[in-house]
């Protein structure tokens, strides 16, 4: 890959006049290559000239074999040809990376990117996308769409039971387009290369003669699995990557291991000044920071992105001896390790628990050994611990009619499925299996056909024809396809029953006043649009209101809501044991309270009346909930609320969700109800956010703008160009500030504002106010907009101030209506200023404290 210091980005190799043939071309990028010190493998050269040939190319090489760098080939050829290129990758983080790094080969300029939440640069001639999004394109336009080749990472994910459709529409409609496929554990693919050959003309080529640069050696393990990271560690087997199936049971295994030491004390001392500064403020931060100070590293879904990152960092530095994570390292998450230890060889796979597929197996032991570090890489397998338990009895007891008294350990009787030695040894030596193709049907397929054929020849009918078509074309068995088509013809008669489309002769007709975009979460967005136009902007809780609406529509934060239900339930049980109401009738009351949902009934009503001319959104589309509603009534802070429900272990999944309530809100909310109430909302859940973590909602503001993204590229996204939501902000860290203050939380006081104030400063500018006053108020007064000065002093500066009150408990016994007049008598305020001179969106807090004081 290109380097900062390369003599030239690859875009600048072209000649003026563009080459003379593709002989010149391949002898261009193999230049390039050996400039940046890279020698290509045998398989990659072969690769390469398939490519340069216009072959399609199936590369099914090892993990660390170098498939980027073919796939840079397949860009590079495209590029020079005044083609268009695309990258597609299962996830948004392979991408962006992706992204990033094309970025700097062929220059930003030339590098566009599109997901879910934005898109930057989306005319440029290579393109990176998540496979969904050129699917929907290639469904669209199909040999129309701008094409030329596409090279699709991660390609196992054809055989996905929910996704792998993606991933074939692309191969069925785009015959003009070159593909590169590519993956470490394809297995047969003799049918995809035969189908493809067919439908495009061109060669399929197989790539598969690759050797692992960092060969593999595998162990089944009889030793308890602490005893089997030991001699891993101590044997110079590390980084391992401990591999669990939950994310329970690696951080139990992370706890476990603070009673072993691993690493020296001079380890630690790099570790220590490695993540000085770092902030570890979160609940499972505590957590977090023992751990890998430790030498031991978490990385899972569940975590803080920030947190997770780190462990990126310091496995990246050396610095970490375990990582204790998850199965997500087989989707090439960017941790370095030498060995994978499996902790078991069974998982739930959403229905049912099953031992692992030789792919997944594959995929995840694929990780071990590292080019360019390691000269071999490790896979261990942990026998089930009762089996190792039970040998190690019969080990110490001789005696055969002992032995056979000797009570067994018992297997599982949840969560397990039986693994062994062979099991293992059949994983390691046989094939990943072969790819099954996946196929579905809905409303939005059929409906975006339709419209594409009515614009095109009149007919929408013909839309029909082409999704009948295209299963008839499909790599699906035959009685798939006839059960496909057959329920093409109850969603038309669907659509045609709901007046959406009509027959006129033999034609058909869509309704003209039809939606564009028919995916599920724009058909809810639309369900929103509908929903909240009977609401009151007038009533005192419309702004909670339209949170419920918003919320609805949501994917469920399952972990934070079970949470939610225990706590109702174990309120439920305290009343009712106040009441005197028997234990069994208590049980039987109890089985049916779930988390809060407020306005179900109506939010289900309006969306059962919504379907009868939207009949591709279904009732369970619909959520009702009532998590970031809750935090704001109470105007809890993210730690708080992380600690009232007991969810530290899911502190990850708590900030996805308020970062797609705060998406929603600002993206499917109209402006014309953006009350004053209801950007306080906004300004309230971008402080949190900032505040916590604001990798996440950072990247998508700027996605939504259309600027560059990542730690290192400027951010032209200037949020102070919006007033109101930008007032509202820093309103709400203001409040923040306070409400710590009134809890003399001096260190969350510190950590919600910018710059060097201090635990102790803060401390020591309220000591007078409390010795006078008491303590500083955190009510309904304290929030009101009076109290609350934006003034702007310059381009992109300004000076805030917020009265502090006391506690109504100074006053005395004062009516409630003379607040104002008392509080005359409380003359302080927090000065503050913000300044965005530098960074028109900084990461974290925006309000810098000057002063507290009268």
């Amino acid at each position: 890959m290109a380097t900062d210091d390369a003599p030239l980005r690859l875009d600048e190799r072209i000649p003026d006049l563009g080459f003379d043939g593709p002989d010149a071309m391949l002898d261009c990028f193999l230049d390039w290559v050996l400039e940046q010190g890279i020698e290509p493998y045998p398989h990659q050269e072969e690769a390469f000239l398939e490519l340069f040939q216009g072959h399609h190319v199936v590369l099914a090489t090892p993990t660390g074999s170098g498939k980027s760098l073919v796939a840079l080939a397949q860009h590079f050829k495209t590029f020079a040809e005044l083609g268009r290129t695309w990258y597609t990758a299962p996830i948004k983080a392979l991408v962006s990376e992706k992204f990033f790094s094309l970025c700097k080969v062929f220059g930003a300029e030339h590098v566009g990117m599109m997901t879910g939440d934005g898109a930057i640069n989306r005319d440029a001639p290579i393109m990176c996308c998540t496979a969904e999004i050129l699917a929907n394109l290639a469904l669209r336009e199909g040999r129309d769409a701008r094409v030329d080749s596409v090279v699709m990472d991660e390609f196992h994910y054809y055989a996905d039971r929910d996704r792998g459709m993606a991933w074939q529409i692309p191969l069925l409609t785009l015959p003009q387009a070159q593909f590169l496929l590519m993956s470490a554990t394809l297995g047969d693919t003799t049918a995809i290369r035969e189908d493809l050959e067919a439908r495009t003309g061109r060669k399929a080529a197989l790539v598969d003669s690759a050797h692992r640069p960092v060969p593999l050696e595998y162990e089944y393990s009889m030793r308890p699995i602490h005893e089997s990271i030991d001699v891993l560690v101590r044997g110079g087997k590390a980084p391992v990557y401990v591999v669990h199936f939950s994310q329970r049971e690696a951080t139990e295994q992370a706890r476990a291991l603070m009673s072993v030491n691993y690493c020296s004390s001079e380890e630690k001392a790099a570790i220590a000044r490695a993540v000085k500064g770092f902030r570890f403020d979160s609940p499972f931060g505590r957590h977090m920071e023992r751990f890998v100070k430790h030498g031991v590293g978490l990385h899972h879904a569940g975590l803080l992105p920030r947190y997770r990152l780190l462990v990126e960092k310091l496995a990246q530095q050396g610095l970490l001896k375990v990582i204790c994570g998850t199965d997500t390292l087989g989707v090439g998450i960017n941790v370095p390790i030498r060995t994978v230890l499996f902790t078991k060889l069974c998982k739930f796979d959403g229905e049912k628990v099953d031992l692992l597929t030789r792919r997944d197996f594959k995929q995840i032991a694929g990780r071990a050994g590292r080019a360019g570090y390691d000269d071999v890489g490790y896979v261990v397998v942990q026998a089930p611990a009762h089996v190792i338990e039970n040998a190690r009895v019969d080990g110490r007891v001789k005696d055969p009619r002992k032995r056979r008294k000797i009570r067994k350990a018992q297997p599982p009787t949840r969560g397990y499925k039986h693994w062994d030695e062979e099991i293992f040894r059949q994983l390691v030596e046989r094939p990943p299996e072969r790819l099954e193709p996946r196929f579905t049907v809905d409303h939005g397929r059929l409906l975006t056909l339709m419209q594409h054929a009515e614009e095109s020849c009149g007919d929408a009918g013909r839309g029909v024809d082409d999704l009948l078509r295209l299963i008839a074309e499909s790599h699906v068995p035959r009685k798939e396809r006839e059960r496909l088509e057959a329920e093409v013809a109850e969603l038309l008669e669907g659509l045609i029953a709901a007046g959406i489309a009509t027959r006129d002769g033999d034609r058909i007709r869509l309704d003209p006043n039809l939606q564009r975009d028919f995916s599920l979460y724009h058909s809810l967005s639309l369900f929103l649009v509908e929903a909240l136009s009977v609401l009151d902007p007038e009533a005192a809780d419309f702004h909670l209101d339209v949170l419920t609406w918003v919320e609805a529509i949501l994917e469920n934060p399952r972990p934070v809501l079970l949470r939610q239900a225990d706590r109702e339930r174990g309120r439920a049980i305290a009343a009712m044991k106040a009441q005197g109401i028997p234990y069994e009738e208590r049980m039987e009351a109890i089985e049916n309270i779930s988390w809060p949902k407020p306005h179900a009934e109506q939010i289900y009503a309006m969306l059962d009346v919504y379907a009868e001319t939207h009949p591709w959104v279904s009732g369970e589309a619909i959520r009702p909930k009532s998590v970031a509603r809750e935090m704001v009534e109470g105007y809890r802070g993210f730690s708080d609320y992380v600690s009232e429900l007991r969810v530290e272990h899911s502190e990850g999944v708590l900030l996805r969700y308020l970062t797609e309530v705060y998406k929603a809100l600002l993206q499917n909310v109209p402006e014309t109800l953006h009350t004053d109430g209801l950007l306080d909302v906004i300004g309230y859940l971008r402080a949190m956010l900032g505040r916590v973590d604001s990798s996440l909602v950072t990247e998508w503001e700027t996605l939504l703008a259309g600027g560059e993204v990542g730690p290192e590229a400027p951010r032209p996204v200037d949020i102070s160009l919006n007033t109101r939501l930008f007032h509202a902000r820093i309103r709400a860290e203001l409040h923040a500030i306070v409400r710590a203050l009134s809890q003399r939380d001096w260190e969350e006081a510190a950590s919600c504002a910018r710059g060097d104030w201090t635990a102790e400063d803060f401390e020591a500018a309220l000591e007078p106010f409390v010795d006078a006053y008491g303590d500083v108020a955190f009510d309904h007064r304290a929030r009101l907009a009076q109290n609350t000065r934006i003034e702007q002093t310059g381009p992109h500066r300004w000076t805030v101030r917020q009265t502090l009150l006391a506690r109504l408990s100074v006053y005395g016994d004062a009516d409630a209506t003379g607040y104002e007049d008392l509080d005359d008598e409380v003359a302080w305020e927090l000065e503050g200023r913000v300044d965005l001179t530098e960074d028109t969106n900084p990461d974290g807090p925006l309000v810098e404290v000057v002063r507290i004081g009268e």
